[in-house]
């Protein structure tokens, strides 16, 4: 098939790839010259695990390209995903300026049947803006299909070749088929894909990150419990988790989550009920949870030095929201710097990934404040306590003795809990986790 992807973000990147190593014909669009540049001197522009080697397989056996040409690429395809960014606007709700702007070039440059995809997250209704917006430039017929990505930042590429499920919202028969064609090599061991309105499926993308940022707040509120009552979250954890009906995945506590998805579809779909007078109680309190858990560690760091933080130096291990990515969008590690800085001290951070990220998220505090280092031991040098912020690999089994050495105090602030506090105790690390004794 022959399918073009505007936006070479992460969502269509990673998709752009996968489709073009099943065999299709892929081109991929974006407005950003530098970026198109990047990928066709084969530099990838994100990191994902995976996505480098699937990319240059595939531009070598020319099954995909990029190009900033979105009249070409529409003429020369029959399948176009829409995969821009939605970003929220300050009410919460997706700002659907760059969707519709696509929608608006389909229009006008389509040559005959299309089917329009709707890649990116959006609200429920942008179907019928989608339709419209394209209906103003042709008269030639279409079909506009919601199509959610159900993607982890980290695992990208083994979700997409393996997915759970497929949605696939469509009130066009021959659109379905189609796509059905399109998906069929990922869901050869049975998965389902499952076709339904349109409006059901912008809802369930939603919805279902709602639902696990829902699991991941109510541990966290568990884990803070646990800590006033002594108990265990741990423990708590495994036996509510071998409920089936429960099950063992995302109720890991925690410094909350961030990224590109949970925090800005949990604002969307509250501003979505709020538009049709509904009040989403529930996920107006995850997003409480969740805001107050990205700074929990601090009342710890408090406890143990003090309010007057001037003078110290925190070393931050893990930048990125959370391990696989450079993404620091919306990430608990820029609250917590932020708390500590405003308390007073300084900070040493490292991450695997995500250094050049956060140069330009943190700006003028680089330098000033915050100190960024390439090695994770160089960045504990002297510093007053590690913090713990992301669960990469390289920081489940350090050298405790090094650490030990290297801080001014050997204590240890773990917001992802990987390590065992008795382990810590017989080393003479004093360490405080979330929701543990």
């Amino acid at each position: 098939m022959h399918v073009a992807v505007v936006g070479t973000g992460y969502v269509g990147l990673v998709a752009g790839a996968c489709f073009a190593d099943t065999g299709n014909d892929v081109i991929c669009v974006d407005v950003d010259k530098k970026k198109i540049e990047m990928l066709n001197n084969g530099q990838v522009p994100i990191y994902e695990p995976g996505l480098t080697e699937i990319l240059s397989r595939n531009i070598t056996q020319e099954r995909i390209t990029f190009t900033t040409d979105i009249k070409e690429a529409i003429k020369k395809s029959q399948i176009i995903l829409i995969a821009v960014g939605t970003p929220p606007d300050e009410d919460g709700s997706a700002d659907l300026q760059y969707v519709l702007a696509v929608a608006g070039d389909i229009g006008k440059y389509m040559n005959d049947f299309k089917v329009v995809v709707d890649k990116s997250t959006v609200p429920v209704g942008t179907a019928d803006k989608v339709k419209a917006e394209i209906k103003k430039h042709t008269q030639l017929d279409f079909a506009v299909v919601s199509n959610p990505e159900f993607l982890k930042e980290g695992a990208a590429i083994e979700d997409f070749m393996k997915p759970d499920r497929v949605i696939i919202g469509t009130d066009d028969e021959k659109a379905a088929e189609i796509m059905k064609n399109l998906y069929a090599p990922f869901v050869r061991t049975g998965k389902p894909i499952i076709v339904m309105d349109i409006k059901s499926a912008e809802l369930t993308k939603y919805a279902a990150n709602s639902i696990l940022a829902t699991k991941i707040s109510f541990m966290n509120e568990i884990a803070n419990l646990c800590e006033q009552v002594g108990a265990n979250v741990e423990m708590v954890r495994k036996g509510i988790g071998s409920d089936r009906r429960i099950g063992p995945y995302f109720i890991f506590p925690g410094a909350g989550y961030g990224g590109s998805c949970f925090p800005k579809d949990v604002k969307a779909i509250i501003k979505t009920a709020e538009d049709y007078d509904i009040s989403m109680e529930v996920l107006k309190a995850v997003e409480r949870v969740n805001e107050n858990q990205k700074t929990v560690l601090m009342k710890h760091i408090h406890e143990h030095f003090g309010d007057d933080l001037n003078e110290l130096v925190f070393a931050v291990w893990g930048l990125a929201f959370k391990p696989n990515t450079d993404d620091m969008r919306e990430a608990p590690s820029i609250a917590m710097i932020n708390a500590l800085l405003g308390a007073g001290a300084k900070v040493y951070a490292h991450d695997p990934e995500a250094l050049k990220e956060a140069q330009w998220r943190f700006g003028d505090k680089i330098n000033n404040g915050i100190t960024l280092f390439k090695k994770r031991y160089d960045a504990i040098e002297n510093a007053d306590a590690l913090v713990i912020m992301t669960e990469w690999n390289a920081f489940r089994e350090p050298d405790f003795l090094l650490i030990k050495e290297s801080l001014n105090h050997p204590v240890i602030f773990d917001g992802r809990n990987l390590y065992d506090p008795e382990r810590m105790k017989k080393l003479g690390i004093k360490y405080y986790s979330i929701g543990r004794p």
